[in-house]
């Protein structure tokens, strides 16, 4: 089967969505497919992993590159982009499927093709990662993108879902109808990582406690929460309630701390911004405790992530994810609710107890590895199959 896959960005490209990709590429290749990836984050062709990269980086002062900086018009930059090189290469050697991401609607101008079915995965929705729009403009501009990401759901020949909580979001945020092929598919691991955290010990210096967190400074990432606990616990700790302990934060930049964040807590992080694979390797690898408090992940790579380096995952509850990946195996406890005094309460018997840490680290490890690429291809070739039985039966022009 030859395939397509329309990616934002792709490794060395440290983001979820990158890791994302490349996972899919891989197992689809993996199982015997011929992948192509499009990507917006480079350009120029280049081959790894038995995969074919082509970049489509804008070109600068270009016309999409122009029309991108446009609110809500500019949401059809990368969509032009992305039609104009998958057509062209599929003039050339036809492809059987292409594959997107809703984020953002990458795929929207290829929808409803009988030629070509669509193949969309949800991510986390737009909507569930901006902020407050508090002008008319930014308004209209997520309205827009919203109404791009319904569009291609339901111009898809098949969808798939990382979870199926995240199935029944994904059909009520976009009102589909449940008419089309759909698949709970997990996502696995890259190999190197799942090798490199099986052999990372537990750290023996306990002086201070390490505390990490993957994500960006949002909402939906709990990163207010994590703000507010961090402010209780450093109160403790200057104290004496509570042993020494450092947060880093990955993903997060100095400019995204809260400008009133005390100073005892202040003094006790290291905002870290985006780092590469191995500086990521390297943090969780230090790590005591990971940090998740997301109120929604589609999927949650990170509790993956750090379950298989075997480190306790403080979570919330709120998510399903984090119910269903980290608090069914005991891989950490679950705060209650997205708050500061919730994640303190649930993350404050960690920090005073060893025993306990490592009773976690013990269920975490037992619980890693459920997702595999061998199933992540066989699932996605299957569901594939189907989207183009189903992409048969359309009328000629939807």
């Amino acid at each position: 089967m030859r395939t397509a896959l329309l990616a934002w960005d792709y490794p060395p490209a440290p983001s979820g969505l990158s890791t994302a990709a490349r996972e899919i590429a891989e197992s689809l290749a993996g199982s015997g497919a011929d992948v192509t990836v499009f990507t917006l984050d480079r350009a120029g062709t280049a081959w790894a992993g038995g995969v074919q990269i082509v970049g489509l980086a804008l070109a600068p002062g270009g016309p999409l590159a122009r029309l991108r900086l446009w609110g809500s018009l500019g949401h059809l930059a990368a969509p032009l982009a992305f039609r104009r090189a998958v057509l062209a290469a599929h003039r050339a050697s036809p492809f059987d499927v292409v594959e997107a991401t809703n984020w953002y609607a990458p795929a929207v101008l290829l929808a409803g093709r009988r030629d070509l079915p669509l193949v969309t995965r949800s991510s986390t929705p737009a909507a569930f990662t901006r902020g407050s729009a508090p002008t008319l403009r930014d308004r209209l501009d997520g309205a827009s993108a919203d109404a791009l990401e319904r569009r291609q759901a339901r111009g898809s020949a098949g969808l798939i879902a990382n979870t199926a909580a995240h199935a029944a979001v994904i059909d009520a945020a976009y009102r589909l109808s449940g008419g089309q092929p759909a698949a709970v598919i997990g996502l696995s691991l890259p190999p190197e990582i799942v090798a490199g955290a099986r052999a990372a010990p537990y750290p023996e210096t306990e002086d201070p406690v390490q505390l990490l967190f993957v994500g960006r400074a949002e909402a939906r990432k709990g990163f207010d929460a994590l703000m507010a606990a961090l402010a209780i616990l450093s109160d403790e700790q200057e104290r004496g309630a509570l042993p020494p302990f450092r947060l880093d934060l990955v993903g997060v930049p100095q400019g995204d701390l809260p400008a009133d964040l005390p100073a005892p807590a202040r003094a006790r992080l290291q905002p870290s911004g985006r780092i590469d694979a191995a500086a990521l390797a390297e943090a969780y690898r230090h790590a005591h405790i990971v940090l998740a408090p997301s109120r929604y992940e589609s999927f949650g790579l990170v509790y993956q992530e750090a379950m298989a380096y075997g480190r306790p995952v403080v979570a919330c509850a709120e998510d399903a994810s984090a119910r269903a990946f980290v608090g069914d195996p005991g891989a950490g406890p679950l705060a209650a609710e997205a708050t500061g005094p919730a994640l303190a309460d649930a993350l404050r018997p960690l920090l005073r107890d060893p025993a306990l840490r490592r009773a976690y680290r013990a269920r975490a490890l037992a619980a890693a590895g459920r997702f595999d690429r061998a199933s992540l291809g066989r699932e996605t070739l299957d569901l594939y199959r189907r989207a183009i039985a189903a992409a048969r039966s359309w009328p000629q022009a939807r």
